[in-house]
Protein backbone atom coordinates (compact mmCIF):
# COMPACT_ATOMS: atom_id res chain seq x y z
CA UNK A 1 0.00 0.00 0.00
CA UNK A 2 1.17 3.16 -1.01
CA UNK A 3 -0.65 5.70 0.98
CA UNK A 4 -2.58 4.40 4.09
CA UNK A 5 -6.03 4.57 4.34
CA UNK A 6 -6.41 6.75 7.37
CA UNK A 7 -4.31 9.28 5.92
CA UNK A 8 -6.45 9.20 2.60
CA UNK A 9 -9.23 9.78 4.68
CA UNK A 10 -8.14 12.31 6.72
CA UNK A 11 -7.48 14.23 3.51
CA UNK A 12 -10.73 14.23 2.20
CA UNK A 13 -10.83 10.32 0.23
CA UNK A 14 -13.88 8.55 -0.02
CA UNK A 15 -14.88 4.61 -0.97
CA UNK A 16 -16.13 3.84 -4.29
CA UNK A 17 -17.36 0.14 -5.17
CA UNK A 18 -17.38 -1.09 -8.95
CA UNK A 19 -19.16 -4.38 -10.46
CA UNK A 20 -16.93 -6.43 -12.42
CA UNK A 21 -16.61 -4.66 -15.48
CA UNK A 22 -17.48 -1.34 -14.72
CA UNK A 23 -15.32 1.49 -15.89
CA UNK A 24 -13.64 3.42 -13.50
CA UNK A 25 -12.30 5.87 -15.87
CA UNK A 26 -11.89 5.95 -19.72
CA UNK A 27 -8.88 6.93 -22.40
CA UNK A 28 -9.85 10.72 -23.04
CA UNK A 29 -10.99 11.86 -20.14
CA UNK A 30 -9.23 14.24 -17.88
CA UNK A 31 -7.76 12.66 -14.47
CA UNK A 32 -9.30 14.11 -11.74
CA UNK A 33 -8.83 11.88 -8.82
CA UNK A 34 -5.58 9.37 -6.94
CA UNK A 35 -7.18 5.94 -7.05
CA UNK A 36 -6.27 2.60 -4.60
CA UNK A 37 -7.25 -0.04 -4.59
CA UNK A 38 -8.61 -1.62 -0.93
CA UNK A 39 -10.30 -4.79 -2.87
CA UNK A 40 -10.71 -6.52 -6.12
CA UNK A 41 -8.59 -6.49 -9.50
CA UNK A 42 -8.41 -3.45 -11.74
CA UNK A 43 -7.29 -4.04 -15.34
CA UNK A 44 -5.46 -0.82 -17.28
CA UNK A 45 -6.12 -1.66 -21.01
CA UNK A 46 -6.47 -0.52 -24.81
CA UNK A 47 -8.85 -1.74 -27.30
CA UNK A 48 -7.48 -1.62 -30.95
CA UNK A 49 -9.70 -0.72 -33.83
CA UNK A 50 -10.23 -4.23 -34.75
CA UNK A 51 -11.68 -4.72 -30.78
CA UNK A 52 -8.60 -6.39 -29.83
CA UNK A 53 -7.96 -5.55 -26.22
CA UNK A 54 -4.03 -4.88 -25.17
CA UNK A 55 -3.73 -4.79 -21.64
CA UNK A 56 -1.47 -2.42 -20.05
CA UNK A 57 -1.01 -3.55 -16.49
CA UNK A 58 -3.32 -5.51 -14.03
CA UNK A 59 -3.06 -4.03 -10.20
CA UNK A 60 -4.48 -5.63 -6.93
CA UNK A 61 -5.65 -5.11 -3.75
CA UNK A 62 -3.00 -2.26 -2.07
CA UNK A 63 -1.94 -0.81 -5.24
CA UNK A 64 -2.22 2.39 -7.25
CA UNK A 65 -3.48 3.79 -10.35
CA UNK A 66 -3.21 6.62 -12.32
CA UNK A 67 -1.36 8.50 -10.14
CA UNK A 68 0.94 9.66 -13.03
CA UNK A 69 -1.16 10.97 -15.15
CA UNK A 70 -2.30 13.56 -11.95
CA UNK A 71 1.49 15.49 -13.14
CA UNK A 72 0.12 16.33 -16.18
CA UNK A 73 -3.16 17.80 -17.40
CA UNK A 74 -3.41 15.07 -20.29
CA UNK A 75 -6.25 13.26 -20.92
CA UNK A 76 -6.20 9.45 -19.83
CA UNK A 77 -4.28 7.49 -22.42
CA UNK A 78 -5.59 4.09 -21.19
CA UNK A 79 -9.19 2.90 -19.83
CA UNK A 80 -9.44 1.29 -16.33
CA UNK A 81 -11.40 -1.83 -15.42
CA UNK A 82 -12.96 -3.71 -12.49
CA UNK A 83 -12.16 -7.13 -13.33
CA UNK A 84 -13.70 -7.95 -10.09
CA UNK A 85 -15.93 -6.64 -7.85
CA UNK A 86 -14.01 -3.35 -6.45
CA UNK A 87 -13.42 -1.16 -3.50
CA UNK A 88 -11.71 1.57 -4.54
CA UNK A 89 -10.43 4.76 -1.96
CA UNK A 90 -10.01 7.96 -4.64
CA UNK A 91 -8.78 11.26 -3.75
CA UNK A 92 -9.38 14.69 -5.57
CA UNK A 93 -6.20 15.59 -7.59
CA UNK A 94 -5.91 18.81 -5.13
CA UNK A 95 -5.99 17.17 -1.98
CA UNK A 96 -3.62 14.46 -3.49
CA UNK A 97 -1.03 17.29 -3.99
CA UNK A 98 -1.92 18.80 -0.75
CA UNK A 99 -0.86 15.36 0.82
CA UNK A 100 2.45 14.81 -0.81
CA UNK A 101 3.62 18.23 -0.51
CA UNK A 102 2.39 18.01 3.61
CA UNK A 103 3.62 14.62 4.11
CA UNK A 104 7.45 13.88 2.85
CA UNK A 105 7.80 9.91 3.05
CA UNK A 106 4.97 9.34 1.55
CA UNK A 107 6.57 11.49 -1.63
CA UNK A 108 9.07 9.05 -1.53
CA UNK A 109 7.17 6.19 -1.45
CA UNK A 110 4.94 7.83 -4.65
CA UNK A 111 8.47 8.34 -6.29
CA UNK A 112 9.31 4.86 -6.04
CA UNK A 113 6.44 3.67 -6.99
CA UNK A 114 6.29 5.64 -9.74
CA UNK A 115 9.97 4.99 -10.57
CA UNK A 116 9.17 0.88 -10.55
CA UNK A 117 6.29 0.88 -12.86
CA UNK A 118 8.71 3.31 -15.19
CA UNK A 119 11.21 -0.13 -15.08
CA UNK A 120 8.17 -2.09 -15.84
CA UNK A 121 7.11 -0.24 -18.73
CA UNK A 122 10.75 -0.13 -20.42
CA UNK A 123 10.70 -3.71 -19.73
CA UNK A 124 7.62 -4.64 -21.35
CA UNK A 125 7.84 -2.04 -24.21
CA UNK A 126 11.15 -4.23 -25.08
CA UNK A 127 9.23 -7.33 -24.99
CA UNK A 128 6.60 -6.31 -26.72
CA UNK A 129 9.17 -5.61 -29.78
CA UNK A 130 10.99 -9.33 -29.29
CA UNK A 131 9.27 -11.88 -31.91
CA UNK A 132 10.01 -14.88 -29.72
CA UNK A 133 7.09 -15.47 -27.89
CA UNK A 134 8.29 -17.54 -25.13
CA UNK A 135 10.71 -14.71 -24.16
CA UNK A 136 7.56 -12.35 -23.94
CA UNK A 137 6.13 -14.68 -21.55
CA UNK A 138 9.04 -15.48 -19.47
CA UNK A 139 9.39 -11.47 -19.71
CA UNK A 140 6.10 -10.94 -18.13
CA UNK A 141 6.36 -13.64 -15.52
CA UNK A 142 9.85 -12.67 -14.41
CA UNK A 143 7.85 -9.16 -13.73
CA UNK A 144 5.33 -10.34 -11.95
CA UNK A 145 7.41 -12.76 -9.81
CA UNK A 146 10.24 -10.15 -8.69
CA UNK A 147 13.29 -10.65 -7.36
CA UNK A 148 12.15 -11.63 -3.66
CA UNK A 149 11.95 -15.02 -4.60
CA UNK A 150 14.53 -17.06 -7.09
CA UNK A 151 13.28 -20.78 -6.25
CA UNK A 152 11.64 -22.91 -9.46
CA UNK A 153 7.73 -23.14 -9.43
CA UNK A 154 7.17 -21.11 -6.25
CA UNK A 155 4.86 -18.59 -7.67
CA UNK A 156 2.10 -19.32 -8.77
CA UNK A 157 1.16 -16.64 -11.86
CA UNK A 158 -2.29 -14.97 -11.26
CA UNK A 159 -2.75 -14.21 -15.24
CA UNK A 160 -5.49 -16.14 -17.59
CA UNK A 161 -3.84 -17.60 -20.75
CA UNK A 162 -5.74 -14.73 -22.30
CA UNK A 163 -4.30 -12.01 -20.21
CA UNK A 164 -1.12 -13.29 -21.13
CA UNK A 165 -1.91 -12.69 -24.65
CA UNK A 166 -3.50 -9.39 -24.53
CA UNK A 167 -0.14 -8.31 -22.45
CA UNK A 168 1.84 -9.77 -24.95
CA UNK A 169 0.53 -8.70 -28.16
CA UNK A 170 0.17 -12.81 -29.03
CA UNK A 171 -2.71 -14.79 -29.73
CA UNK A 172 -4.04 -16.81 -26.79
CA UNK A 173 -3.35 -20.18 -29.41
CA UNK A 174 0.54 -18.97 -29.09
CA UNK A 175 0.62 -18.46 -25.75
CA UNK A 176 -0.93 -21.87 -24.80
CA UNK A 177 1.81 -23.43 -26.88
CA UNK A 178 4.34 -21.64 -25.52
CA UNK A 179 3.40 -22.41 -22.18
CA UNK A 180 3.29 -26.42 -23.30
CA UNK A 181 6.47 -25.32 -24.78
CA UNK A 182 7.58 -24.33 -21.35
CA UNK A 183 6.42 -26.84 -19.20
CA UNK A 184 7.98 -29.41 -21.37
CA UNK A 185 11.70 -27.97 -21.20
CA UNK A 186 10.79 -27.36 -17.56
CA UNK A 187 10.82 -23.66 -17.40
CA UNK A 188 7.60 -23.87 -14.95
CA UNK A 189 4.97 -26.15 -14.26
CA UNK A 190 1.56 -26.77 -15.05
CA UNK A 191 -0.87 -28.59 -12.43
CA UNK A 192 -4.51 -28.56 -13.13
CA UNK A 193 -4.15 -25.63 -15.49
CA UNK A 194 -2.48 -23.34 -12.74
CA UNK A 195 0.70 -22.05 -14.04
CA UNK A 196 3.81 -22.50 -11.22
CA UNK A 197 7.05 -20.34 -12.41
Amino acid sequence: MIISEDLLLAYGANYETFNTHDTIFLEGNLPKYYFQITHGIVELNNYHEDGKEFIQNILSDGQSFGESFLFDDKAYPTNATAKTPCTIIKLAKSDFFNLLNQNSEVSSRMFKCLADRLYYKYVMLFNVSSPDPMLKIKTVMDCLKGNDDNSKYSFQVPLTRQQLANLTGLRVETVIRTIKKMHNSNLLKLEKRKIFY
